[in-house]
């Protein structure tokens, strides 16, 4: 699993992601579950061709959701918040995937 695009699933475009975007340099990503932290500092910089700080990683249970009588569960998905260093060319989604 070392292919960039398997490992960054998709951007997760959110306010909160947002407004980290835009005070701290961070963008978040869904990311492969069994990716690591070095795994997606590389696909980053490899993909988007910036210089990465830092990785932090969440790992999100699925919620349980009702429809009617019927009981099912989101899946858990994993994701990553990744730091870019000063200087570096913010990540424009719509740009570079």
């Amino acid at each position: 699993m070392k292919d960039p695009y398997q490992i960054i699933i998709k951007p997760i475009i959110t306010e909160k992601s947002t407004a980290l975007k835009e005070n701290n340099r961070e963008v978040c990503f869904e990311i492969h579950p069994e990716a690591n932290k070095s795994e997606v500092k590389k696909a980053v910089e490899k993909l988007f061709k910036v210089k990465v700080e830092r990785v932090r990683i969440v790992n999100l249970k699925g919620k349980v959701r009702r429809l009617g009588r019927t009981v099912g569960q989101t899946k858990a998905r994993k994701k990553a918040y990744v730091k870019l260093r000063e200087g570096e060319k913010m990540i424009e989604f719509f740009e570079a995937v």
